[in-house]
């Protein structure tokens, strides 16, 4: 699959740090894809973009979903500054999903399925850690995509309906 620059204009970035499982690539590239939001992939991948669960899961819209592949994390933070603020979503998390504030350019950062981010990034931006809010009891953590979609919608609910002053 050639991949192309998007020429979309964003400021909502969801980005995958070594996703593992393509079906939640899949399913988050279509929530980007809904929601308007840039889906970034940073390598290693544990799978193929050639890999037909991928597209699968993104339906027939994967084509439209243009992913930014990254070679590796210090490529893709070199270009962080210029995306926005990054958020990232852990179960350790300094702040819940609610009670952040998410400002007009956002880099909304997830890990792979089965360890999350990396330590060395928690700890690189332990201000900015984010918590999805659940239960206590014997769930760890939600799936890849659900927590991708979250996040997404969370940050357009802020972005249409601002806090009054």
């Amino acid at each position: 699959m050639p991949l192309r620059k998007s020429t979309r204009s964003h400021n909502l970035h969801v980005v995958l740090v070594f996703p593992e499982i393509p079906w939640n690539t899949g399913n988050a590239g279509r929530t980007c894809l809904a929601a308007g939001a840039q889906l970034h992939l940073v390598q290693p991948l544990g799978f193929s973009l050639e890999e037909k669960r991928l597209r699968r899961a993104g339906l027939d819209y994967w084509s439209e979903v243009n992913p930014q592949i990254w070679p590796s994390w210090a490529s893709f933070e070199a270009e962080l500054p210029n995306l926005g603020e990054p958020f990232l979503f852990t179960s350790e998390g300094k702040s819940s999903l609610w009670s952040t504030e998410f400002p007009p350019s956002s880099v909304l950062l997830f890990g792979r399925e089965s360890g999350g981010l990396p330590t060395e990034l928690r700890q690189a931006y332990g201000e900015n850690t984010v918590s999805i809010p659940m239960e206590k009891g014997p769930v760890r953590s939600l799936n890849l995509s659900t927590s991708v979609a979250l996040g997404v919608y969370e940050v357009k609910r802020q972005w249409a309906c601002p806090p009054r002053s």
